[in-house]
């Protein structure tokens, strides 16, 4: 058995005598798809900015690659291949896709001993990540406010493959997609995680965590009200632990 890719024991978080998080433990293996459930104000997104580096948790502790860890900024959780894409994503609209995929990373080379960006080089990696994953985009000069949203979410997607990103947080990332971007989305998901990444899902379209998850965790009231295999559990047990009718396992799919 391999170590898992991310451990969260017994996570909290409070804000003065609002406790949003109170004791939140469960772990994600490399490969994996877990889709994280619970109603609006359960804590998910709260568990979420901790694991990416925007908050410090109350107490518990984290293990990453089986060490323990805990980024105090985003910059720090990025550069140790945690990301978050976000539904309005955290690309720049007004360059290309070029531009976007090669930011803070660019390749240079020298003209009469002066740096200058080998444009050429770039397009073509971009081209061959974006090839490789299945996504196609008309041109890689068009600039990403001309793009779909099912094509600005697949660049952010490949770009974290790309650089070598362990571990995607995805946050209600199919929440402003149509039907067709939104299955071509979750099928990006599915090829992330073929490559030996861990993802973590926040939807709260039921249909979308069992069409990607193999797993389901669902956080009601700041603690982890049911851990179960997709293959185990039902839409209908689901909605009963985010409602608190049924409390950590809701049986085998009837």
């Amino acid at each position: 058995m391999t170590e898992p890719l991310l451990v969260l024991d017994n996570i909290a978080k409070n804000y003065g005598a609002i406790e949003a998080l109170k004791g939140v433990s469960f772990s994600i293996d490399r490969g994996e798809v877990v889709a994280l459930l619970g109603d609006n104000g359960a804590g998910k997104s709260t568990l979420v900015n901790i694991i990416a580096g925007g908050l410090e948790p109350t107490s518990g502790r984290m293990l990453f690659e089986g060490k323990e860890f805990l980024a105090k900024t985003p910059a720090e959780a990025k550069a140790a291949g945690i990301e978050t894409v976000y539904q309005d994503l955290s690309l720049c609209t007004n360059v290309d896709v070029v531009a976007n995929f090669f930011m803070g990373r660019e390749i240079t080379r020298k003209v009469l001993g002066v740096p200058v960006l080998d444009e050429r080089a770039m397009e073509q990696v971009v081209e061959r990540a974006l090839a490789s994953a299945g996504t196609r985009i008309p041109s890689l000069r068009t600039n990403v406010e001309h793009l779909s949203g099912g094509q600005r979410q697949a660049i952010e997607l490949n770009r974290f493959v790309h650089w070598g990103g362990k571990l995607v947080l995805l946050d209600e990332p199919f929440a402003a997609l149509g039907v067709e971007q939104t299955r071509r989305g979750l099928d990006m998901i599915r090829q992330v995680a073929s490559q030996g990444i861990g993802v973590i899902v926040i939807t709260h379209i039921m249909q979308q965590a069992f069409q990607v998850a193999d797993r389901i965790v669902v956080i009601r009231q700041g603690v982890v009200a049911g851990d179960i295999a997709r293959s185990k559990t039902s839409p209908d047990a689901v909605v009963k632990m985010i409602t608190g009718e049924t409390l950590v396992g809701a049986g085998p799919a009837g």
